[in-house]
């Protein structure tokens, strides 16, 4: 029997990095359902097949649908905007969807961003208390900070891993797109 999961939730499927999610579970073989907002721009930007549900993170009661049945979540949302949102989106939003489970041990990817450990940053603070979260849910969780990324294709870079929080040079750690999510749809494997 395989522990691979068959249904992953895209929380952010309509952003640069969630489309790439959506195409690499997609490409991969299971089924996708996407968090959205707005049905009619998800519909546009997102490939047929994919199961939009209507919901907000910011807004609990909406979310069951969202993870009814999955057996994993993968996060590519963010919002760069003011504090506020940030918190709200990054941060509440995280939990909100956590707490929809009910318990339930769903397979987690959460895609935050380097520098979450830096002090006095509010967008980074908000980003780090969300990958606690994350841990202490008890699910098997993957997380990824990518300190640049970009939309290249996976050979035309050489991809460099490090364990850490350390900012260095795009050239030597850029990681496409591709690769973010590609990572992202193991976690638990």
């Amino acid at each position: 029997m395989s522990n691979r999961p068959s249904t992953v939730l895209i929380v952010g499927a309509t952003g640069s990095i969630g489309r790439y999610a959506v195409a690499e579970a997609l490409q991969q073989g299971y089924a996708v359902r996407a968090l959205v907002r707005d049905q009619t721009r998800a519909a546009r930007l997102l490939p047929e097949g994919v199961d939009l549900v209507i919901g907000d993170l910011t807004r609990p009661e909406t979310l069951s649908p969202a993870v009814d049945g999955v057996d994993a979540i993968v996060f590519t949302h963010g919002t760069t905007t003011s504090e506020r949102d940030v918190r709200d989106n990054d941060y509440t939003g995280v939990a909100n969807t956590l707490k929809a489970l009910g318990g339930r041990r769903t397979r987690t990817a959460l895609m935050t961003a380097i520098g979450t450990t830096r002090p006095g940053v509010a967008y980074a603070q908000w980003k780090l208390r969300s990958e606690r979260l994350v841990r202490a849910s008890g699910n098997p969780y993957t997380i990824v900070r990518p300190g640049w990324f970009d939309y290249n294709q996976p050979d035309q870079r050489k991809i460099v891993m490090l364990q850490g929080d350390r900012p260095a040079h795009p050239p030597t750690a850029s990681l496409p797109g591709t690769t973010i999510t590609a990572r992202s749809l193991k976690a638990g494997d």
